[in-house]
């Protein structure tokens, strides 16, 4: 099924509008505090299209997704019951924010760059973080360390790529998204289940 090639060339369609960068922003925002959608799936294809710019792009989307960051620290330290125990609902992260919490105990301000630069849902952790009473002066420096690490990598990689990158991307688009969505399933069973 040709789904992702499909929402590939939607989102390449996205890229090219003229106010693109403010979705790019609006997006890295929202996924750090309550949006399930990683920004480098806008990212990605922006940067292809506009490789002069993928320096910038990277730029917008890590003040952007620290903002966001900010705003979920502000849900977890003010607004807990009412905003982030129904998010954590929805998505059913319960359990993740259990596991959440007790990597804080143990890790501190590391765990915020290890999320902040890895495909982990990063929202769970700006709302931990808030919760737990983290100091905010390390929790936004780890928060601009690691996302700013994850973002200018992903730019520089599709930057180098180039046209190549895309035409392989293009080519694999849909065996690489479904890929992407057996794993997540695999990751909330194991962590649903152990």
């Amino acid at each position: 099924m040709k789904l992702f090639s499909l929402l590939y060339d939607r989102v390449l369609i996205w890229s090219r509008h003229p106010q693109a960068s403010w979705y790019l922003g609006a997006m890295a925002f929202a996924e750090s505090s309550f949006f399930p959608i990683p920004p480098d799936v806008m990212l990605v294809p922006m940067v292809l299209s506009r490789p002069q710019k993928a320096w910038v792009l990277a730029t917008v989307t890590s003040v952007a997704s620290v903002l966001g960051g900010m705003f979920g620290y502000a849900i977890g330290a003010l607004l807990f019951a009412e905003i982030a125990q129904p998010l954590i609902a929805l998505y059913h992260f319960q359990a993740d924010m259990l596991v959440v919490q007790n990597w804080f105990r143990d890790y501190g301000v590391w765990i915020v760059f290890i999320a902040g630069f890895s495909p982990l849902p990063y929202k769970v952790f700006t709302i931990s973080a808030g919760l737990m009473a983290m100091a905010l002066v390390p929790f936004l420096l780890a928060s601009a360390i690691g996302r700013s690490a994850r973002f200018f990598l992903v730019a520089g990689l599709i930057y180098w790529g180039g046209e190549k990158l895309e035409h392989s991307l293009r080519r694999y688009i849909d065996i690489l998204g479904w890929f992407t969505v057996a794993a997540i399933v695999l990751v909330i069973l194991y962590f649903k289940y152990s």
